[in-house]
């Protein structure tokens, strides 16, 4: 039995590995006509988010890569939030709601975070399944870049920058 766990979980971290390097997403589409339901029980809409560049990140308090990758979307949210960036983490129906609230007030994450109770958000997202996708959507509302894994937070920062310097 122990044999076996061992395999699963060689299989789960082969799985990530390869995840960590998928980035997709060179063209342009409409981001999805959704309705985010924010922890404190307000709700905001894909239209809400259109004049901002958007981070929409799908996460898991049981992903590793997402609890890494936490305080680079934090960091990068504190660097652009000023020039019209906004941050939405999106948290996966599996996911206890308690433990989302409890990692979101103990590493005070500054943005907004919802909760994705049905898992309708992440199916209309391109049925996300795995953990990190990261979605980067313009001011027109377009989803300009995707990414399974955590991303090159580098690059991001330039695609970023692009961006909100366009008009």
């Amino acid at each position: 039995m122990k044999v076996r766990q061992w395999l699963a979980a060689g299989a789960i971290a082969a799985v990530a590995a390869v995840g960590a390097v998928i980035v997709s997403g060179s063209g342009t589409s409409e981001a999805p006509q959704s309705t985010f339901v924010l922890l404190d029980g307000s709700q905001q809409t894909t239209a809400d988010l259109r004049g901002k560049v958007t981070l929409v990140n799908f996460w898991a308090t049981s992903c590793t890569t997402c609890v890494a990758e936490m305080p680079d979307i934090v960091a990068t949210y504190e660097k652009f939030r000023g020039q019209g960036f906004e941050t939405l983490a999106v948290a996966m129906s599996y996911d206890p709601p308690s433990y989302v609230v409890n990692f979101t007030e103990t590493r005070k994450l500054p943005f907004k975070v919802a909760i994705d109770n049905t898992g309708a958000v992440a199916k209309a997202w391109g049925d996300v399944k795995l953990t990190p996708t990261t979605y980067i959507v313009n001011k027109r509302g377009e989803i300009v870049k995707s990414y399974v894994g955590a991303p090159d937070f580098g690059e991001l920062h330039k695609l970023i920058e692009r961006l909100l310097a366009e008009a």
